[in-house]
Formats: C-alpha cells, structure tokens, sequence
C-alpha cells in the first residue's frame, strides 16, 4: 500500500470511528431524554403544564445552549437535564466532573448540575419578568445507574423527579402568562436541525475544547 493510500485510510477509518461514537452517543443520550420525556407527559396533563423538548437557546455571551426539557406550569418552571447511565456514580455537587465507575472503567463527565446552571441561565434572560425563585433546576438519571455517594440535592431518578414536581401545588403563574412564556421560548429557540447541533457543537469546542 502507497504513502498517500495508506494516510487516505488511516483518515477515513478515523472519520467513521468517530461518526459511529457520535451515533451510539446521540443513541445512549436520547434513550434518557425519551424516557424522561414520557414519564413527564404521562403526569402532567391539561393545560396547567406545557413540555418543550430538546430546545436550543442563546445565551447571555455568544453561542447556545442545548435544553433537553422545559415542563412550564402554573406552578412554576422546570428546567430538566437528563443523564443515560449505568454503572456507579461518584458525584459531589461543588466539583466541576463527576465519576462514572463500570467495573475498573472510569470516566469523567461534567457536573449536571453545572450544566444545567447555564439553561437556567438562557431562561431566566428570556422569561425575565418570571421571579427566579419560580424556575427550577433539576438533573434526571435514566438506565441502570447507582449513585455510590450521596446523592445531591436536585438530583432525581425518574420516579423521584416526578413526585418532586407534583409537591409543587401553589399557582404562581396564571395560564395567559403561561401561554406567553411558551411563546416566548417557541420565538427564540433555535430551528432543530443538523446545522443547529454543528454550530452548537463548534461553541462547546471553542470554549472548553470538547462536547460535553
């Protein structure tokens, strides 16, 4: 095999490589966010709740952030990052990663709960006349895994972050406000589409040099 062939294949071989982990990433994490977004829509029916789903917003400097979940209610507003994981989870709230640990195999991911402090972020800037106490962050574990240390505060399974919004009882928001938040969101959420994901993407790399 030539020079040239050779460097074309060891280039093709990484391209596929890295598209199928982009695939059985995007499949793990949809797994989660699927989940989620049916146990939501099961329990909170009518029209005192609105779901939005995987929705993309600017935020307050340049470039966007990626929602996986909004559940807005006459309660108030619930911003939602899911996680798909198995294994144990070994998690601190004040550190900026936390450890997935499957049998000798370790892996840092970044805080949730830090994530999720920049969609609370890009909500608050666009549903400005909501009071902040009003909405709500929350982080949903979906899959097999076990928090092996103490689990942080704002940090649910499913069966919990649902018994956690329903103790919510109190209207804070009427439902003519609420109809205008989600117009709100609808106007300035990004178009869902390939490019989207890319330009969203291209930010996190040029920020912090990775995805996540």
């Amino acid at each position: 095999m030539r020079v040239t062939e050779m460097v074309a294949f060891i280039v093709a071989a990484g391209i596929v490589g890295f598209l199928l982990g982009r695939y059985r990433r995007s499949v793990v994490e949809n797994q989660g966010e699927a989940a989620i977004r049916k146990a939501l829509t099961k329990n909170f029916t009518g029209s005192g709740y609105h779901l939005l789903n995987n929705i993309t917003l600017p935020l307050l400097e340049e470039g966007t952030t990626q929602i996986d979940h909004i559940l807005l209610s006459k309660y108030g507003i619930f911003v939602i990052e899911s996680k798909h994981y198995s294994g144990w989870i070994f998690a601190n709230a004040s550190q900026p990663t936390w450890t997935q640990v499957i049998y000798h195999y370790k892996q840092r991911f970044q805080n949730p709960l830090r994530q999720n402090y920049k969609h609370i972020k890009a909500v608050q800037k666009i549903l400005d006349f909501i009071p902040r106490e009003n909405i709500h962050s929350l982080v949903a574990f979906t899959g097999s895994a076990e928090f092996k240390t103490e689990q942080p505060v704002g940090v649910f399974y499913i069966d919990g972050l649902i018994q956690h919004i329903e103790q919510f009882t109190t209207d804070v928001i009427t439902e003519n406000r609420l109809q205008f938040c989600v117009g709100r969101l609808e106007y300035h959420r990004k178009i869902i589409s390939g490019k989207t994901d890319v330009e969203h993407h291209e930010y996190l790399n040029r920020k912090h040099g990775n995805a996540n």
